[in-house]
């Protein structure tokens, strides 16, 4: 059912640290092992209706959208994503010091210019997403998890700071690995285990009202994560409500909608988010370009 396999990974370190251009002796490479799928192979190819996913409420405003292996060929896609993007493995601080995140990363926006998209079904990925859902995606953010020790925290991506009812579509590549949803400041968790082609889409007031992860785990083979935003240039439509505190926006507007005496975008606090709307120290909350 698997083959093993090898592929190189570039290493790029972060200019911000560096003070400026990355010399090419600087670009560091590393193998990374995995064992392929035997259906993941063959040419790349989705259904552009996504006939079959299956939404998920997550409560009365939040839901998401899942459809296990959507992308053909996704062993071959996730080998070319490892072997021709620059990754980069950012620094954040961390109490009183600065770590490296435990995962790489690569992002691409259409407000940055004329880049093109590595491969073309990446950019074919993102105009189906955008008529299936009736939004402009307009930026692509890959996380690469090489082994189980990769992770990300708690989080709700900061999107949900200037958009109300913002979409996240991931199509996950490589080996399977869980991907934890739980309502914002604990609870309950619900685990999908994603990989090898599987769609999963975030909508309604998910990134308001819950928060996700990739955990780390004992052992796992590498897995990377293709994330499709919208609002990469934030349009004034997309920008007219800006939230006050990271629960408010579309939580706010369906309580008004069911007469709560909360004013929009201003939610009264509970003990679970800091005030400032700030992540959590030593939580990174996104898995997408740095702000």
């Amino acid at each position: 059912m698997y083959g093993e396999r090898a592929f190189v990974t570039r290493l790029v370190p972060d200019p911000d640290l560096v003070g400026g251009p990355v010399p090419d002796q600087e670009v560091a490479e590393c193998a990374v092992e995995w064992q392929a799928s035997l259906f993941g192979g063959g040419e790349p190819g989705f259904d552009p209706t996504m006939a079959g996913r299956r939404r998920m409420d997550l409560d009365a405003t939040s839901w998401v959208d899942h459809l296990p292996r959507w992308l053909d060929g996704s062993d071959h896609v996730f080998a070319e994503l490892v072997a021709r993007l620059p990754w980069r493995q950012r620094t954040v601080p961390m109490y009183d010091r600065m770590v490296q995140e435990p995962r790489l990363v690569w992002w691409w926006a259409q407000p940055d210019g004329d880049a093109a998209v590595p491969l073309p079904v990446l950019d074919e990925v993102r105009h189906a997403l955008s008529g299936v859902y009736q939004r402009s995606f307009d930026s692509i953010g890959c996380n690469y998890y090489r082994t189980g020790a990769d992770s990300v925290a708690w989080h709700g991506d900061r999107m949900r700071h200037e958009q109300i009812d913002p979409l996240v579509a991931t199509v996950s590549v490589g080996a399977p690995r869980p991907f934890q949803l739980r309502p914002r400041g604990g609870g309950h968790a619900l685990s999908f285990l994603l990989g090898q082609g599987d769609l999963l889409v975030m909508g309604g007031a998910t990134q308001h009202d819950w928060e996700h992860s990739v955990p780390k785990v004992a052992a796992a083979g590498p897995r990377i994560s293709i994330t499709y935003r919208h609002g990469a240039e934030s349009p004034a439509a997309l920008r007219a409500v800006r939230s006050r505190h990271p629960a408010a926006g579309a939580q706010n507007r369906h309580r008004a909608a069911i007469g709560s005496t909360n004013a929009p975008g201003r939610l009264s606090v509970s003990g679970a988010d800091r005030r400032d709307g700030t992540a959590h120290p030593g939580q990174p909350e996104s898995e997408g370009r740095p702000s």
